[in-house]
Order: structure tokens, then C-alpha cells, then sequence
């Protein structure tokens, strides 16, 4: 594969059925790693299946689900570092196998859907591998994306789909993983925060830096991520009413509160770029300003 895996896969079982307007190849959806058919496997995807309903639209008329999982986006050492494990609530993502590439929905901490989406096609990628609990995929142009925290029970079935085959298909027009417009279902430009097909307007970074150093947790709030917004926001506010009351004091000629104000206006600082940082990753996920988005994508 990819598409020659689930080809051959198709041939021998030829188990494409059609659930809740999905086509679903559930010799492999509703299979263990070993291809025996599980009920507590078929359970789960059916679960899983209902929360990528919004997916519909944006398949294609010979696309078939061969499996969904769960697992986080790609995120760099600062943000682990800066944010703790926190950080992998707020990359939780689905992960949705088809027999012609892999969508990545990142989504909220239950995994609903908001707003964003992004294909990997399999023409793009040089080898898909399994390594301890993540995934990683290596493009044909030479980059590298890791995956993190795949669901346990779908670790073996991917390293078997992907394990010592190349892969095919038709490649992209930018060779790696590319977000979709959530309305039109066309691919997105990097930093342009605007679909060039349906002129959707998604979240920017310039507005994100100028929100996050003017309102305490206000780079948080900009792109929906309210309980972050909110802990950063008492944060910024508590530093900013200890550096107020310390500037005061040292205008008032207490020497020590001078090297307190500065203290508390370095602190201050950092919170603001580590909320700028953040927000700008967030933004990187394409984030639309209207919230409640229909895909209209011609069949």
C-alpha cells in the first residue's frame, strides 16, 4: 500500500460493506492483527466510526475505512517540555486508514471533532512504521513525522499493513501531510490562513500573538482551548498584580521590591511567549473561525 496491500486484501476476502453511509472493509476493520474476526474489535470501530461521521463528504466514491485509531499529533520537545503531560490531551487525534491514504483529525480531549482535518496519501510516503507506541511516517521528500500514543490494539494490525512492503499510490502536489479545507475538502496552503478555493478564513498567528500578549490566557481562548486559557489567564494575572504591587513599593524607595518587580515582570514575560509559542502551534492546525462548519464538497 498501501493501495496494493488493501487491494490483495480485497481480493481474498472481498468484505466491503456499507455502514452508516460509510463504505467499510471489515476484513480488515473487524479483524485482530492475526485477520480473525473479534466482536470486541468490531464494537470499538463501530464507536470509533461514529465520531468521523462529519467524514463522509470528503470520501471519494471508491474510498473504503479500513480501520480507525487513536492517538496524538506530532509535537515538538518544547511543547512537552513547557506543557507536561497536558500535552497529550490537547494533541489527542483520530487517526482514519483508507484504502488510499490516512486521514489525521486532530480533535478535542473526547475526540470530537473541531474543525480540522489533514491526509496523508500514501504515493507521499517512503515507509510507515510502528515503533514502541507511535507511528512514523517517513515521506518520500525525506521528512519525518512521528505520531504518538496509537491505541494499543491497533499497534500490530498497522505494523503488519505497512511492515516490509512499498508502498504506492499517487503522490500529492506537496510530497507530506496536508490540511483539508473542513467546507470544500481542498488541501490548504502552509501560513495561508485562508482557503484559495472557498475563501473559508481560518485562525491566524498575527491575531494569536497580538491576543496573547494583550489578554492574560487570551492566545489559549483563540484557539478553543478554554481550560488552558483559563489557568494561564490566573497565572498572568496574579504575576502581573505581584510586579504592579513591587514596582509600586519600589518607587516608594524600598530597594529589595525593585529586584521583586523585575522578577515578577521577567516571570510575566516568559507566560506571555510560552503562551505566544503555543498558540502559534495550535494555529498550524488550522482552526476556523466559524465554529460550526458543513462540508459542501460537490459528489
Amino acid at each position: 500500500m498501501a493501495e496494493s496491500i488493501f487491494k490483495d486484501r480485497q481480493r481474498t476476502s472481498s468484505q466491503a460493506q456499507k455502514f452508516d453511509g460509510f463504505t467499510v472493509d471489515t476484513s480488515i476493520m473487524f479483524t485482530n492483527h492475526k485477520n480473525v474476526y473479534k466482536k470486541g474489535v468490531e464494537k470499538r470501530q463501530r464507536k470509533l466510526l461514529d465520531k468521523v461521521r462529519f467524514l463522509q463528504p470528503f470520501l471519494k466514491p471508491d474510498e473504503q475505512i479500513c480501520l480507525i485509531t487513536t492517538g496524538c499529533s506530532p509535537m515538538t520537545f518544547g511543547e512537552q517540555f513547557l506543557t507536561g503531560w497536558i500535552i497529550f490531551y490537547l494533541k489527542r487525534s483520530l487517526f482514519v486508514f483508507t484504502n488510499k491514504r490516512i486521514f489525521h483529525i486532530p480533535t478535542k480531549t473526547d475526540y470530537s471533532y473541531r474543525g480540522s482535518l489533514a491526509q496523508i496519501l500514501y504515493g507521499d510516503c517512503q515507509e510507515i512504521k510502528i515503533k514502541s507506541r507511535a507511528m512514523i511516517v517517513e515521506y518520500k521528500k525525506g521528512q519525518k513525522e512521528t505520531f504518538y500514543y496509537i491505541a494499543s490494539p491497533d499497534l500490530k494490525k498497522i505494523k503488519n499493513l505497512f511492515q516490509g512492503v512499498a508502498i504506492e499510490g499517487t503522490p500529492s502536489r506537496t510530497g507530506e501531510r496536508t490540511h483539508l479545507c473542513p467546507r470544500c475538502g481542498n488541501e490548504l496552503l502552509k501560513g495561508e490562513y485562508i482557503c484559495p478555493h472557498c475563501r473559508l478564513e481560518f485562525k491566524n498567528k498575527t491575531e494569536a500573538r497580538r491576543i496573547s500578549i494583550i489578554y492574560p490566557g487570551g492566545g489559549y481562548l483563540y484557539t478553543r482551548h478554554p481550560i488552558l486559557g483559563i489557568l494561564d489567564a490566573i497565572t498572568e494575572t496574579a504575576l502581573l498584580a505581584l510586579f504592579v504591587v513591587a514596582l509600586i513599593q519600589s518607587l516608594q524607595g524600598e530597594e529589595e521590591a525593585g529586584i521583586l518587580a523585575i522578577y515578577f515582570g521577567v516571570l510575566l514575560g516568559i507566560e506571555k511567549l510560552i503562551s505566544v509559542y503555543h498558540s502559534n502551534r495550535f494555529i498550524d492546525e488550522f482552526i476556523p473561525l466559524d465554529e460550526h462548519i458543513t462540508a459542501s464538497i460537490p459528489s
